[in-house]
């Protein structure tokens, strides 16, 4: 490791601490992975090569690709990681001359505060489509308007949903690469019938499923939610919106936590947390379905590979209304700096390509923003393709605006203290509306 990179983590780490002692913490969504080993993908077809001609005199010498190094950080994990990096290994092959580099730092917004003013930064960024606006705003990404993106080229390419949330202040910021929302994932073998809701907002019906289930099931438990002990407004947010919550903060920064919809789901919430375990993870969640000591996990596509490798018996049932984000690559500063821009669009585009976007989608079971992809025929066939796409067609898209970055801290504390106990319903969405407007007004 080079000295000037120990110096970039030592100037990384000194600045989050500085950070957290000042600012007001905001917590993303809790990321999630699918691990499962993907199948191979094909390598681009290699170009011929030239014949060696009759002649004596040395062929004129062409000049060696120039050699380009990529940075790009994301959010990507575990065997969902792999598709992608199988994909990437594919153009380094097509491209010689460009060498790709992913990272996932641990805490992306404070690293990016820091390394893309140092020049150290990457020169692409995976991630939601909520970050946009803030990153915007501080400058760490730039618009690709002027790098031959417009708006007829999004158009063309991805669907409405994911067109709508590239752009922020009249500017296109990215390109989609997968639309994410989550549903209830359900074993068919343990849920029958008996134990569905009738319609996706009939939260009575699933209480009083969840209830009888526990009981005819000694042991086992319903449904598992990482979102449901806290600190995850992304997994508890099909039931605030179920319930009606129009959302967290919209983008002129009107807070709508603390309504008598809010009250409503978090007055749910506690009646489910009695037939709940606990402690719900991710990590938790995933092995107690696998196991069958779940019988459904409100999880998202990324969920799905694993599911399958468990050879579990599954069935996706929509229910309430998730947030619909958007996983997307931006381009930074960084690359402009660089005089990187050509290469960073080129493979901004190849990745979210309907070609690209297919072969991940067939392994890591994702949803794809490029419409070809979408739409293909092997695709539309998948189940998670058919179940998720109902949950994401009622879903709550998210903002790309700034003020999304104030609403994920709040809330998951809000539900932490309801979950445990810790406060009444109403005080703690109380405090988490406060802590949201406060969070705004920090922003504006």
């Amino acid at each position: 490791m080079s000295k000037k990179f120990l110096t970039l983590i030592s100037i990384i780490l000194v600045a989050t601490f500085v950070l957290a002692a000042c600012a007001t913490p905001t917590t993303a969504p809790a990321a999630t992975t699918a691990p499962t080993k993907p199948a191979a993908t094909t390598a681009p077809a290699a170009t011929a090569a030239p014949t060696k001609p009759a002649a004596t005199t040395a062929p004129a010498a062409t000049a060696a690709p120039k050699a380009v190094k990529i940075k790009i950080w994301h959010q990507w994990d575990g065997g969902y990681l792999k598709a992608i990096e199988a994909a990437f290994a594919d153009y380094t092959k097509a491209h010689p001359g460009v060498t790709i580099d992913l990272s996932k730092p641990e805490d992306t917004a404070n690293a990016l505060a820091i390394a893309i003013p140092a020049g150290e930064g990457p020169d692409i960024i995976g991630w939601a489509n909520d970050q946009i606006g803030k990153q915007a705003i501080k400058g760490n990404i730039v618009p690709l308007d002027d790098y031959k993106i417009d708006a007829a080229y999004l158009k063309a390419n991805f669907e409405a949903s994911a067109v709508s949330a590239m752009s922020y202040k009249g500017k296109i910021w990215g390109l989609p690469e997968s639309m994410e929302g989550i549903a209830l994932v359900y074993n068919k073998k343990l849920v029958t019938e008996k134990y569905m809701p009738k319609d996706m907002n009939d939260f009575a019906g699933l209480l009083a499923a969840a209830q009888a289930f526990q009981k005819d099931n000694a042991g086992k438990t319903l449904i598992c939610n990482q979102g449901f002990p806290g600190n995850d407004a992304y997994h508890i947010a099909p039931v605030f919106f179920g319930f009606g919550v129009p959302g967290y903060v919209d983008e002129a920064g009107k807070v709508t936590l603390n309504t008598p919809e809010g009250v409503k789901a978090m007055d749910w919430l506690v009646e489910i947390s009695k037939v709940s375990t606990k402690e719900q993870t991710y990590d938790l969640c995933g092995a107690a379905f696998k196991e069958g000591k779940v019988g459904m996990w409100w999880t998202g596509p990324w969920a799905i590979a694993d599911i399958e490798k468990a050879k579990v018996d599954y069935g996706i049932l929509q229910m309430g209304k998730p947030f619909v984000g958007i996983k997307t690559l931006m381009m930074t500063k960084n690359a402009v700096d660089r005089k990187n821009t050509d290469v960073a669009i080129d493979i901004i585009k190849y990745f979210t390509s309907a070609e690209v976007q297919k072969k991940i989608v067939l392994v890591n079971k994702t949803i794809p923003a490029a419409t070809v992809a979408l739409k293909d025929a092997e695709v539309s066939k998948l189940a998670s393709i058919i179940g998720f796409g109902k949950a994401l067609a009622v879903g709550i898209p998210m903002s790309s605006s700034p003020f999304a970055d104030a609403q994920w801290g709040p809330v998951g504390n809000s539900v932490t203290t309801i979950w445990s106990g810790k406060q009444k319903v109403a005080d703690s969405l109380a405090a988490g509306q406060k802590a949201i407007e406060a969070a705004v007004a920090a922003i504006k």
